[in-house]
């Protein structure tokens, strides 16, 4: 709190207040040592000496006083004390060893901060002793006759009879005597000297042209090239003055930043930016990075530089860049003050050209049937634009493409970016690279794209032919009336399909889910062929049987032969002379591949082709190798865990859609696992969609009874608990150590996932000591199945581990049927359920996959979850499927806190992975990968 009584004081304070002057005053007395001035030009020059003095009684003394002794306990002037020591440290720092703290040399002060500080001692007081002080400036008298003589000259305070004796302080000042003083004495020493500071600092040879009083000499034949070259420096040096008037100093006009533009052939620019200065009537010119000169004026030119919306730096442009250089940014530069612009050579006249006209035309290949030569061409203006030249300059991103006349147009147009990116994925996915544009006629997809961007110009017949009903409606083609059934409207549109791509020698994929009739839809398309030839059927040995049952009930006059042995020593044309269709299986084709490879075919089928997705196995490269006008890949799962397999289906009927597996898999299969793009996959789902023919049962639901589909959670018996918490820790352990190489380790991963899976079921199915422990899960499988039972139903019960079902048939107390791999009478059993003899059907999970058709049954129980949603789909299929009438009710029993209910929900997101190409979902999965079994087991 400020008391009223100090308020004046205490607002001198807060203002800053100088305090009141006190203390005796202080003085230097300068002196100046030198020889006689005569020989001033070629001695050494005059020394400044300086010593601090003080009043005494009879004026001023030294006393005790020195430069190295001042203290403001002693009496003295604070602020003269504060600057005098001030001095002295200056000095010393200058000096390191002064001989005499009494007396300073001035001469010694090689610095500008000796002016300062004689300014503030004239200001607080400080006297000068024999000296005085004031400003001076230094000029340059020009006078012009029959030669030019330029001689310095030294103002002090405005007069002109001072003699320079020496310069102080880094030539920021100068000392100084009276012209009229040395003429009375003679000697430098015992006249009155002044200091004079200069108002800019004198470079050390003017220093000595003022000293020696020197004159500067021009011959008139030179006087133009001193006033252009030299006058514009020496002007920032000292004023020059005419004293006579005989020399008018030329004009010298602010800096220009000239742009020197030089055109040359094949629309290259070289730029060359400089500094320009006008003196008088000549210029001088100075590059960019070329050190500053003296008559430069370097802050007009950082301000022009800073207008500048370009880089100035000399460089050479080509094509695009000239042209944007010259239309864009020439313009804006010309308009900004300061900058001028000349150019050389001849500027090309750029303008945009108008509309951009794609061509397409299709030519066959001699040789290849399967493809086609692609020809696109670019029309600009009516001229026509080399297709490579566009494609290149999309390639590297370009903004625009130029023409040698300099015309223009922008890459920017959506229909071009989309030619790139369609003619990228074109080249991108063949096996092998082509100087040509090449498209199979598989890829109508591709075609569609690339068709809706321009004009189509021609088309070769067979393209036209082929690709037309892919793209297009297909055709009404009459059911045969040998087809002995009603085919409903999905199975009608399959069916025209199916005939579409056999007439047109094209193959496809059917991919209808479970049930939905897929075996007939094929039998209609092998009554309308009526080939001169059979068609080969390949299906796993389970459903060979099968096809012969259906042709007999659907297709009575299709005579149907099965291959059920090798052909070692066998002619199998003999075998099958007058069949209209071969049955064999997957094992006995790849055994017998060269036998079958050697006979004509009207077709080769492959059911349940998901056998043969694994693109490295054997049995798809003999698939491959096969040779048919027409192949067909009938499965209800054509992808269960990766996009590779999708590949392997279509490179076996449609090997010219995705030629290379390598291409496939990092141009579409990496990038959509890895990152779910899904631009990319709608592009995949556009290419594949016109060879695949896949309808889901929700789309034909009003062909198909509801299902209804339930989780029954099972809680594990204490005891049982216990084991399964036991085992569980320590395999969690194991499986955190090794997930980091999946590869490496994936066997004993999965092995130990398994067993994991196994002792949810129940401890025995790892250790037989646990034989005896409770299984609420078969106590509650047996209580389900009674109700079922006793309410006059049928079910079927799937197990992946026939160990366990071996448990359960131990328990059960119905009559009951059994089907596993190691079944022989495999058509008896099932046909033992069909009759009706018993209503409970345990099935594994391998064994019942496919092949078989058990519409008696309405209730289906999965005993235990698998991660790869196909699986458990097959299952649930052999009843819910076309043919049955009654609501199906499907029950999953989940161990609960297990890793059944972690299965349920990564089979979730395999779910997922199929629906996002083939039923247009959302989202993307992948195979089971790290991350995958760290969730199963956290």
């Amino acid at each position: 709190m400020i008391v009223a009584s100090n308020w004046e004081q205490s607002l001198s304070s807060l203002l800053g207040s100088a305090p009141e002057p006190g203390g005796a005053p202080l003085g230097v007395e300068l002196t100046l040592a030198t020889e006689p001035l005569v020989s001033r030009a070629c001695g050494p020059a005059p020394t400044v000496f300086a010593k601090v003095v003080r009043q005494g009684r009879s004026g001023w003394v030294s006393g005790n006083v020195s430069w190295g002794r001042l203290t403001p306990f002693e009496g003295y002037n604070d602020a003269h004390v504060r600057l005098l020591r001030q001095m002295y440290a200056v000095y010393k720092a200058q000096d390191m060893y002064p001989r005499d703290e009494k007396v300073i040399d001035l001469s010694r002060f090689e610095t500008r901060h000796l002016w300062p500080m004689l300014d503030e001692a004239q200001q607080i007081g400080v006297e000068l002793m024999n000296a005085d002080y004031g400003s001076g400036d230094l000029f340059l008298d020009a006078t012009d006759g029959d030669e030019l003589v330029i001689r310095p000259v030294v103002r002090v305070d405005g007069q002109e009879d001072v003699v320079p004796v020496r310069f102080l302080g880094d030539g920021h000042g100068l000392v100084y005597v009276s012209r009229e003083e040395l003429d009375e004495t003679g000697e430098v020493d015992e006249c009155r000297i002044g200091l004079a500071k200069l108002a800019r600092p004198t470079p050390k040879s003017l220093q000595d042209m003022v000293l020696s009083d020197q004159r500067l000499r021009i011959p008139a034949a030179e006087k133009s090239r001193f006033v252009d070259r030299y006058y514009p420096r020496l002007r920032h040096t000292a004023q020059f003055v005419s004293a006579d008037g005989s020399f008018t100093p030329p004009s010298i006009s602010g800096p220009t930043l000239r742009l020197n533009a030089s055109y040359r052939d094949d629309h290259q620019l070289d730029l060359d930016w400089e500094w320009l200065y006008r003196v008088g009537n000549s210029e001088l010119r100075a590059p960019l990075d070329a050190e500053p000169e003296a008559y430069r004026d370097l802050d007009q030119e950082q301000q022009i530089l800073a207008s500048l919306t370009v880089e100035p730096q000399g460089r050479t442009l080509w094509d695009v860049n000239t042209m944007r250089f010259t239309t864009e940014v020439l313009p804006q530069i010309e308009e900004l003050p300061g900058v001028e612009v000349e150019v050389f050579g001849v500027q090309p006249d750029y303008r945009e050209a108008g509309a951009v006209r794609i061509g397409l035309s299709t030519e066959e290949i001699p040789g290849k049937t399967d493809w086609f030569d692609l020809t696109v061409t670019i029309t600009v203006d009516g001229r026509t634009v080399p297709f490579m030249d566009v494609f290149l300059a999309l390639t590297r991103d370009e903004q625009y493409l130029l023409m040698p006349d300099g015309a223009y147009f922008s890459l920017q147009k959506p229909e071009l970016r989309t030619l790139h990116k369609l003619i990228i994925e074109a080249r991108g996915l063949l096996d092998q690279p082509s100087d040509s544009l090449q498209i199979s006629r598989f890829q109508a997809g591709l075609w569609d794209e690339l068709a809706n961007l321009g004009v189509v110009d021609h088309q070769a017949r067979a393209w036209r032919n082929q690709v037309r009903g892919l793209l297009d409606e297909v055709p009404e083609f009459d059911v045969p009336e040998s087809l002995d059934a009603q085919l409903r409207p999905y199975q009608l549109d399959g069916f025209r399909w199916l005939t579409f791509l056999w007439e047109n020698h094209l193959g496809g994929v059917l991919a209808d889910d479970m049930g939905l009739g897929k075996t007939l839809q094929t039998l209609a398309l092998i009554c309308h062929a009526a080939a001169d030839v059979p068609f080969l059927v390949v299906a796993p040995t389970s459903v060979v049987s099968t096809w012969e049952a259906e042709a007999t009930r659907f297709a009575p006059g299709l005579r149907v032969v099965s291959i059920s042995d090798t052909l070692r020593h066998k002619d199998l044309g003999a075998l099958i002379e007058g069949a209209d269709v071969v049955v064999t299986s997957y094992t006995l084709m790849r055994l017998d591949v060269e036998h079958y490879a050697k006979l004509r075919w009207a077709g080769v089928i492959f059911d349940e082709a998901q056998v043969v997705k694994n693109h490295q196995s054997k049995v798809h490269q003999c698939a491959r190798k096969l040779p048919a006008p027409f192949k067909l890949a009938i499965t209800g799962t054509p992808m269960e865990n990766n996009l590779m397999e999708l590949w392997s289906l279509l490179s076996i009927t449609a090997p010219g859609l995705f030629p290379s597996p390598v291409k496939f898999q990092q141009y579409y299969a990496r990038r959509i696992e890895r990152t779910g793009d899904p631009d990319l996959l709608a592009q995949l789902r556009r290419r594949v969609r016109p060879l695949i023919k896949r309808r889901t049962k929700d789309q034909v639901a009003t062909d198909l009874p509801a299902k209804q589909e339930q989780i029954l959670e099972v809680e594990l018996h204490p005891k049982h608990r216990k084991v399964y918490q036991t085992h569980l820790q320590r395999e969690r352990l194991r499986i955190l150590g090794m997930v980091k190489d999946m590869n490496a380790n994936r066997f004993t991963i999965f092995r130990s996932l398994t067993m994991l899976r196994q002792l949810s079921l129940h401890p025995a199915l790892v250790d037989e000591k646990h034989q005896d422990l409770p299984c609420a899960k078969v106590d509650a499988l047996l209580d389900q199945l009674h109700e079922v039972v006793e309410g006059g139903h049928r079910a079927l019960v799937f197990s992946q581990f026939t160990s366990f079902l071996d448990i359960v048939r131990s328990k059960l107390d119905v009559p009951y049927c059994y089907l596993d791999g190691t079944t022989r009478n495999r058509g008896k059993v099932v046909q033992q359920f069909k009759d009706g003899t018993a209503p409970v059907f345990l099935i594994s999970l391998k064994a019942g996959g496919f092949g078989l058709n058990l519409t008696e049954a309405d209730y289906c129980f999965l005993l235990d979850p698998w991660w790869n949603p196909a699986t458990e789909a097959q299952a649930v299929d052999r009843t819910h499927r076309i043919g049955q009438s009654r609501n199906v009710i499907v029950y999953r029993l989940i161990a609960k806190d297990t890793i059944e209910e972690k299965v349920m929900a990564l089979k979730a997101k395999k779910a997922e992975l199929i629906a996002s190409v083939l039923d247009e979902g959302d989202m993307f999965g992948s195979s089971l990968d790290a991350d995958d079994i760290r969730a199963l087991i956290s």
